[in-house]
């Protein structure tokens, strides 16, 4: 959970991962994104994945694609995927409209993805999909994450 990152007393591990997911503001000190999971490889507390829950979206969205713009801005986090997680109460991402929602045309351009938690039918994409998806994309991000790794050493 992102909350545990701000304990001051941290287990060596979550304490790697702190480390992999702050945000430096130069002289404004470096702070945690707003998330609610952190998807990490427990072996050497990298993190694969922030994710942000919510029942709808209004304005988290927006924060969402703000701090995966910030994740991007540095070495050491620029490989985080950015997710978010939503029952879309609101359908705002259920539909597909030209020129789209604000809220769906963030997901589409400023995230790596939206999974959605819904009985309603959704015009998926490449970034938005059912949540049945979830899962298996994270198992291809951690695989292709090791493929890195492995070519990297």
């Amino acid at each position: 959970m992102g909350k545990a990152l701000t304990s001051n007393q941290l287990s060596p591990l979550l304490d790697r991962v702190k480390r992999n997911l702050l945000v430096d503001y130069g002289e404004y000190g470096m702070h945690l994104p707003d998330v609610d999971l952190v998807i990490i490889d427990p072996v050497d507390g990298s993190v694969l994945a922030a994710v942000s829950v919510k029942s709808t979206l209004r304005e988290r969205i927006a924060q969402t694609g703000y701090w995966k713009l910030k994740l991007l801005k540095s070495s050491t986090t620029n490989d985080i995927k950015m997710y978010f997680v939503t029952l879309d109460e609101d359908g705002k991402l259920t539909t597909q409209s030209t020129p789209a929602k604000k809220g769906r045309a963030i997901v589409e351009e400023d995230t790596d993805g939206s999974y959605i938690l819904t009985e309603a039918m959704i015009k998926e994409s490449e970034r938005v999909k059912m949540f049945d998806k979830f899962i298996s994309d994270l198992k291809l991000i951690y695989e292709e994450r090791n493929k890195k790794k492995s070519k990297s050493v």
